[in-house]
């Protein structure tokens, strides 16, 4: 690609705000960095940057190749996740992102697929965003909640998490415990700090709690489970945390309608390679045998 190099170095500046930052990630010489655009700059006839003693601001021009140069930059990473995704062999990095709530179930059988296949290094993100497979920001996602359905993704159903609720023992001791459904509105409850939130346990609540009942209101769920555990209120939580936790009663049976879809979701172009199948069919394997368990 023509002129790329000083493109790449415009993008970087723009970025950076200044020539030693977009020369420290790009590796180069700050002279380097001046030279690119400078001739950039004569090239197109325009000024992409004021100068000013703090760095480099962009001009209205400046911005215009800075926005095309990260979609150009996006789809070079695309091309690259892509490349490396490809191969006959289970080996080299191979990347899966899930909610965090996945944890203690996904830890154990992903460490037991590494042992089956040791030339794999495995990277296991739970970052709260949404990781773009079409970007090659991850090889295989589990999200939960209705099908995803971006475009150039293949999404197949995994299984459902089970969503139950619980208070701690000190909060009942307290409390007690809601006697059925319409005693539930005379209790303290730990939630979201969304008061619309989608999830179905969440829509659940809503139509039977005022959210003003809500007394502890976070944004990550790692939070409200231990804000549960420390007697904050009564939450809602996986039943693999709560069924495992002595410290923790359970406030109800789970309801089927509280549970969230899990699908597996991978990109059209790295579906077939081998390592990405192996993982499927590994991550299919135990969510069979963990449900034969429970039955």
């Amino acid at each position: 690609m023509e002129h790329w190099d000083e493109v790449r170095t415009a993008y970087q500046v723009a970025r950076q705000g200044t020539v030693s930052g977009a020369a420290e990630v790009l590796g180069v010489h700050h002279a380097t960095v001046i030279r690119h655009i400078d001739a950039l700059e004569t090239r197109l006839g325009v000024k992409l940057f004021q100068r000013h003693a703090r760095g480099y601001t962009p001009t209205e021009s400046g911005e215009d190749l800075a926005r095309v140069a990260q979609a150009t930059e996006d789809q070079l990473q695309q091309l690259v996740g892509r490349i490396k995704g490809r191969g006959s062999d289970v080996s080299g990095e191979l990347m899966i992102t899930s909610i965090t709530e996945l944890s203690d179930f996904l830890v154990p059988v992903l460490t037991d697929f590494m042992a089956e296949y040791p030339a794999v290094i495995l990277r296991y993100l739970t970052d709260a965003r949404v990781f773009r497979l079409e970007y090659g920001e991850a090889h295989v996602a589990i999200r939960a909640g209705n099908a995803p359905d971006e475009p150039d993704n293949v999404v197949q159903p995994l299984t459902k998490l089970m969503i139950g609720l619980y208070a701690a023992k000190s909060y009942v001791d307290r409390r007690g415990l809601p006697e059925d459904e319409s005693d539930l509105a005379d209790h303290d409850f730990v939630g979201s700090d969304n008061p619309d939130g989608r999830a179905p346990f969440q829509q659940w609540l809503r139509a039977r709690v005022p959210y003003d009942r809500v007394v502890f209101r976070a944004t990550d769920t790692s939070s409200m489970i231990s804000a549960v555990r420390s007697g904050a209120g009564i939450g809602f939580m996986p039943v693999t945390y709560g069924s495992s936790d002595p410290g923790l009663v359970e406030v109800m049976p789970p309801k089927d309608e509280w549970s969230a879809q899990l699908w597996l979701v991978t990109h059209v172009d790295l579906h077939r390679t081998a390592k990405v199948q192996a993982l499927l069919s590994h991550l299919k394997a135990a969510v069979k045998a963990k449900e034969a368990m429970a039955t």
